[in-house]
This record gives C-alpha cells, sequence and structure tokens, in this order.
C-alpha cells in the first residue's frame, strides 16, 4: 500500500458516510458540545420609536381577517438568518388593531400572552370570554383556546405578543384551527368571568381544585403590578428585606393552582428600579425578552450599551452576560423560556459579585 493510500481510504470513508447519512462526531465535537453555550441569537434592542409607526403604516394597508389571521410584526433576530424569532425559542411581535376592527378567532397549541404598554378601549375574547386590555396589563391565551380581539373604539391600539411558536415548531408539536369568523362574544364587560372567579389575591374558589396547567386568571392587572412593586419598595425605606437587590423590586406572575408560572413555556416577571440603582451582571442558560414600559435607563449586554426608553425591547440570549442601570425609576415587563430550561434540568446561572 502506499502513503497517499490510508488517505484515500479516509476520504471514501467520509464520502461512504456522507452517502449513508452519517455524519461523524469526532468531527464537529466543538459544534455539539461546547465549553460554554455559544448562542446564535445576538443581544439587540428594537425601538418603539421604529416599531410603532411601522405598525401604523401596515395597519393603513394590510387588512386583518382570515388569510394573514393577525396584523402582527415579529422582531427577527439579526443572528438567526432571517427567521421570525426572537430567540431559538421565542416569538415576541407588536401587534396592531385599527378602529372598530376585529381579528378573528382561532386556536393553536403555542401558548401565547399580551402585555400593553399604552392604550385601550380592546377586547380579547378567549374561550367566549371578553377580556378588557389596558395599559400594564397582562393577558393570556393558553395554547389550544380559541380567541379573537376586537377594537370598540375610534382609535387604534397596539400591544406586543409573545408566544412559544420556535420551541413548538422545532419539535414538531404544532396544531392550528380556525374559529369563528369574528368574536363569539363581542361584549365589553369591564372584569372577565376568569377575573371574577379567579383574581381575589390569596383565595382561590372550591370549584376546579385540580391543578392547572395554565393560569386560569384571564388578566393580571397592572394595578396589583404596580401596587406589589410599590409596597416591596417602601418597606425596603423602612428596612425590611423585601427586595431582591438595593432598590430592585420586582414580582413573578403565577398559576394560582400550582403556584409556578403561569404557562408550561413561558415566565412572565416585572421589575422596577429605582433611579441610581443597578442589578449585578449575569449570565444564564435560556433566553429573555425585556420592554420598558416606563422610564429610561441603560442595558449592558456583553461588552456593549444601550439606553432605553420607553417601548422599547431587548433581547437576551442564552448565557449572554447581561445587567441594568436605572436612569429614572425604571419599569419593565420580562418573559422568558425559563419554565422549559428548568423542567430539562438545563438551567445554570452565574452572578458577579458586583458591577
Amino acid at each position: 500500500m502506499t502513503a497517499s493510500a490510508p488517505l484515500a481510504e479516509l476520504d471514501q470513508l467520509y464520502r461512504d458516510f456522507e452517502t449513508a447519512h452519517l455524519n461523524p462526531l469526532w468531527t464537529q465535537l466543538g459544534d455539539l458540545m461546547p465549553m460554554t453555550p455559544t448562542a446564535k441569537a445576538v443581544p439587540f434592542v428594537w425601538q418603539w420609536s421604529t416599531l410603532y409607526p411601522l405598525a401604523q403604516r401596515a395597519g393603513g394597508l394590510v387588512p386583518v381577517g382570515r388569510g394573514g389571521e393577525r396584523r402582527a410584526i415579529a422582531l427577527a433576530n439579526p443572528g438567526l438568518g432571517g427567521v421570525p424569532y426572537v430567540t431559538p425559542t421565542l416569538w415576541a411581535a407588536i401587534q396592531y388593531l385599527g378602529p372598530k376592527e376585529t381579528a378573528p378567532e382561532h386556536r393553536h397549541s403555542q401558548n401565547a400572552f399580551r402585555f400593553v404598554v399604552e392604550g385601550e378601549g380592546v377586547w380579547t375574547v378567549v374561550n367566549g370570554d371578553p377580556v378588557a386590555m389596558r395599559r400594564g396589563d397582562l393577558l393570556l391565551t393558553p395554547g389550544w383556546h380559541f380567541h379573537g380581539h376586537h377594537n370598540d373604539t375610534d382609535q387604534p391600539m397596539a400591544w406586543i405578543d409573545g408566544l412559544d411558536i420556535p420551541f413548538v415548531h422545532y419539535t414538531d408539536a404544532g396544531f392550528f384551527e380556525f374559529g369563528s369568523d369574528g368574536v363569539t362574544d363581542d361584549s365589553t364587560p369591564d372584569v372577565s368571568r376568569a377575573e371574577r372567579l379567579w383574581a381575589h389575591p390569596g383565595l382561590r374558589p372550591l370549584v376546579g381544585l385540580d391543578a392547572e396547567v395554565s393560569s386560569p386568571i384571564a388578566a393580571y392587572r397592572w394595578e396589583h403590578t404596580d401596587a406589589a412593586l410599590r409596597e416591596q419598595l417602601a418597606l425596603e425605606d423602612e428596612g425590611y428585606g423585601a427586595t431582591t437587590e438595593p432598590g430592585h423590586a420586582a414580582v413573578r406572575y403565577t398559576n394560582p393552582t400550582t403556584g409556578g408560572d403561569v404557562m408550561p413555556t413561558l415566565r412572565a416577571e416585572f421589575h422596577r428600579l429605582r433611579a441610581g440603582a443597578h442589578t449585578r451582571p449575569c449570565r444564564a442558560v435560556g433566553s429573555a425578552v425585556y420592554q420598558v414600559f416606563e422610564g429610561s435607563g441603560r442595558f449592558r449586554l456583553g461588552d456593549e450599551v444601550s439606553a432605553v426608553g420607553k417601548g422599547d425591547l431587548i433581547v437576551v440570549p442564552s448565557w449572554t452576560q447581561w445587567s441594568i442601570e436605572a436612569d429614572t425609576e425604571f419599569d419593565l415587563f420580562m418573559f422568558s423560556d425559563a419554565p422549559i430550561v428548568e423542567r430539562l434540568h438545563l438551567d445554570r446561572v452565574h452572578i458577579a459579585e458586583g458591577i
């Protein structure tokens, strides 16, 4: 055998691997099993001052109805090659509904929520229950619940949607079904039936005592979120340990039947930092998206610092070092894929000692 024969045999081996649809581990170990997570998604900031005018333009040009279903514009992470995902597990979009418009009902396997940064006058109808949408409210649409939206006013309204679309797509677990061409109940109650039954702090009705996969609370209202954050900071002023860090109040929206996250694949929280407060630098497995609800501050994402204000959306990919600094009192809504990561026991967090 000549000296070149082993190399020729090795080349043939690799060609035969390819023909047989095989791929040897030893040629790609570093890609498949890196020393630390190497996220393809990149940190990025979408400014509300750009998003909202584009949504307005779409409102004048793109109808809502069967076919497109929703006037929702997804945030496409620049690191993910043009797919409409904010991270490999999360989907986020700005949705815009014009005056007197109705988005028809449908349902899907994917879990969804709405968060309203400004405006009111739209009702989302979830399994026939009309739920008012107002500034600061978190509204849930668990998977396989029929839902549509109707705007009862003469003014447009926009909000953000968050879903687990990429995760469901990757696992080939998605189903979709059309519902009514309108909404099954176009009434406009101040309080939904789900809230009347479930949204009483610390009190659980004695109907439906089984644990539910997703929270039965249709809307987590801003007045309760605001009060909880305000009292944490007041208790801190009085010398009690009520905040996660100095000047940093935070709450997690929970499922009252389990005490866990509001939906099996999505975590939602709200954070308030006093002016001048900051968080410690942190890395975590899993990805998160923040929206500025009020105030101004800065996000340190890796080596970059971004100034952000009301409405801006910030993505923090897996294992990116990040921290937050508040210039004014700084209110932030956050959602993440933490329930998936934790249930798979892949969670890992590293918090630095200082900033």
